[in-house]
């Protein structure tokens, strides 16, 4: 079994962002050169995310919403007496997870139907880092 690893790294503008990475992760696949197997891709932080879903704007605002709404930002959060402000982040990216591994099939990552995968920035403005290990023949 052959392994390929690569380093994606984000810096956002914004708090909370949703990013598709499925070009980037296809390139890293391609330069792999791996034909059957899997590919993980997982968040280096604990403040972010990846996650598998449809491409679709409003989608992507639902689930921000759906975040919000079971994880909302709160002063009281007993995390924050550590002189953070991130409790709400930590909490998203339990239910968002932290990686996602996907079939690799004839060389092509083997999805379902509009599937795509994305990266969750739950608590940006500051770079971090993602792992994309291909492993596979």
């Amino acid at each position: 079994m052959k392994t390929y690893t690569e380093y994606l790294w984000f810096n956002t503008k914004k708090k909370r962002e949703y990013i598709n990475i499925t070009n980037d992760v296809e390139i890293i696949l391609h330069k792999s050169g791996i034909k059957e197997g899997m590919i993980l891709i997982s968040a280096m932080h604990i403040t972010a995310g990846v996650y598998v879903n449809d491409a679709e704007n409003g989608l992507i605002q639902d689930i921000d919403a759906w975040l919000e709404k079971l994880a909302p930002f709160n002063p009281n959060y007993l995390h924050h007496k550590t002189g953070e402000d991130n409790g709400d982040a930590h909490l998203k990216s339990l239910l968002v997870h932290h990686e996602v591994i996907v079939p690799v099939t004839k060389s092509k990552l083997d999805f379902g139907p509009w599937q795509q995968i994305y990266y969750a920035e739950l608590d940006g403005q500051r770079r971090k880092r993602l792992i994309v290990k291909v492993m596979g023949e």
